[in-house]
């Protein structure tokens, strides 16, 4: 079964470059990469490792619009 989820990406603080992502309707789901692609292949790995253990642990899997049921957009101001 397909399943699409939202993914976090956000560049690291630190003296580390990359990037660290979150997946918001999987709690605990995270990973990181040293570029935008990595982190994106990274995102896809985390979830369908994430997924086979809810699976394998007969957990129901989280549904992203049953879940967050929120929209995810970014709005910039000037002030």
């Amino acid at each position: 079964m397909k399943r699409t989820y939202t993914i976090w990406i956000t560049p690291c603080e630190t003296e580390e470059r990359g990037y660290w992502v979150k997946v918001p309707t999987l709690p605990g789901c995270l990973t990181e990469g040293e570029t935008v692609e990595a982190a994106l292949s990274n995102a896809k790995e985390a979830i369908e490792g994430y997924i086979l253990t809810l699976i394998d642990q007969e957990i129901p899997v989280p549904d992203e619009t049953l879940v967050t049921g929120s929209l995810i957009a970014t709005v910039s101001v000037e002030v």
